[in-house]
């Protein structure tokens, strides 16, 4: 919801997500007023159009698979106006994706509460595969918590093919937000 929060000042806007627990975080932070849907971005239908539709963070990725790429295209290409646009913020291309590369351990130090996460990566079947581990200390106990995030490789023409068949007229943003580019798909008139 962090996006949602920062454009709500100018904009009318409304969030989705699959993941219950990251749509409870976003409903603290944004309150009553904003709408926030259930959904998987391969498939949710919210009956409406929006003048902009936006997936960031990377979190394309989530789609996985080609055929779930283009599904999601399809599903947000099916919310955006005529005139609209969809932005999509890509993950790592095959090519830009190293397995070898370790994350860096990320340690927080609080008066009650000490963390660290590490975390390993492989490639399967053309995925990015990242196992991350936390080990969380409390007063009283350490707990170990594991998040897998398994993400789709997806190359550039695989993006553009997947807006293009979505009916989109595409453009490619090779810096975007974050330096990983963006995908502009605009709906034709």
């Amino acid at each position: 919801g962090r996006h949602l929060e920062l454009l709500r000042g100018r904009f009318v806007v409304e969030g989705v997500d699959l993941d219950a627990g990251l749509l409870a975080v976003a409903r603290e932070r944004l309150g009553p007023d904003v709408p926030l849907h259930r959904g998987d971005m391969r498939r949710f239908d919210l009956g409406r159009e929006f003048d902009v539709v936006t997936c960031l963070f990377s979190s394309i990725g989530y789609a996985r698979t080609l055929a779930g790429l283009r599904r999601a295209a399809r599903a947000m290409a099916r919310h955006v106006r005529r005139g609209g646009l969809l932005i999509i913020e890509p993950w790592f291309t095959p090519t830009q994706f190293d397995p070898q590369v370790m994350g860096r351990a990320i340690l927080v130090e609080r008066p009650d509460l000490r963390a660290v996460r590490m975390n390993a990566s492989r490639i399967v079947e053309g995925r990015s595969v990242m196992d991350f581990r936390y080990l969380v200390s409390r007063p009283g106990g350490i707990r170990h918590i594991r998040e897998i995030h398994d993400m789709g490789l997806f190359t550039d023409d695989q993006y553009r093919g997947a807006l293009e068949a979505a009916g989109l007229a595409v453009e490619h943003d090779l810096e975007g937000l974050t330096g990983r580019g963006l995908w502009l798909g605009t709906r034709r008139e």
